[in-house]
């Protein structure tokens, strides 16, 4: 990561300065500022069917920090899926499910909340779909892959240390008209859904592994068979 980058935060309104602590903890990574690289994510996340938002503009000085990048390295979509089961809240049904995400959250566990600043791929409420149905059986490890790859909801730099706080500088702010980003916003939730739809449809269950194969086989976050790099 270069020494300083420009983010983005979307929201409803102007924040010259972000508060350490705030927010909500249930977040795909936990408490944390939430941020962009992109300026059009940004206007899509700060508008609403109702009201326009703002993209908050900030340089971040990563002079120092220590940076998590799950999208790179020694990290697959299941280290991914273990901090998301850690933090965000949805309904565990099912036979496997409960013991699927027990053995996700032990075998492929991040010790996340080590570094100051975090990038990952973004998840919302569509695309628990898809971990619901990963952990139920009922899509494959290769399926998963491919529909989260395919969802183009973008990548977040989240900010999480107070230090990382403290080297935030405001810019300024970039209206956001709802007429415009709302559509796209609805767009890509749109286009997650019939990809969760899709790949439903063609799921074959021979074709890679399941989360049940993957547990009697006892995997571990070294395990050849992972990849390593899935959203590119």
């Amino acid at each position: 990561m270069a020494q300083q980058i420009t983010i983005y935060h979307g929201s409803d309104h102007i924040i010259e300065q972000p508060i350490y602590g705030a927010g909500n903890p249930h977040n795909d990574y936990g408490l944390g500022f939430y941020c962009t690289e992109s300026l059009d994510l940004a206007k899509e996340w700060g508008v609403s069917d109702e009201t326009d938002g703002f993209a908050n503009e900030y340089a971040l000085d990563t002079a120092g920090l220590s940076l998590l990048d799950l999208n790179r390295g020694d990290y697959t979509i299941l280290h991914w899926l273990a901090v998301l089961l850690e933090n965000r809240t949805f309904r565990i049904a099912g036979d496997i499910a409960p013991t699927a995400k027990a053995f996700i959250l032990e075998r492929f566990a991040v010790d996340y909340r080590a570094y100051d600043v975090v990038r990952g791929y973004r998840a919302d409420d569509s695309y628990f779909s898809f971990a619901s149905a990963f952990l139920n059986n009922a899509l494959t490890l290769n399926r998963l892959e491919q529909a989260m790859a395919l969802g183009n909801l973008g990548e977040q730099v989240v900010l999480l240390s107070e230090k990382a706080f403290g080297r935030l500088t405001f810019r300024q702010a970039h209206s956001a008209e709802r007429a415009l980003y709302y559509p796209r916003k609805i767009a890509r939730d749109d286009e997650a859904r019939s990809i969760y739809r899709t790949e439903l449809k063609v799921a074959d269950l021979a074709d890679s592994p399941t989360i049940l194969s993957i547990m009697q086989e006892d995997w571990r976050s070294d395990d050849a068979r992972l990849r390593r790099i899935v959203f590119e």
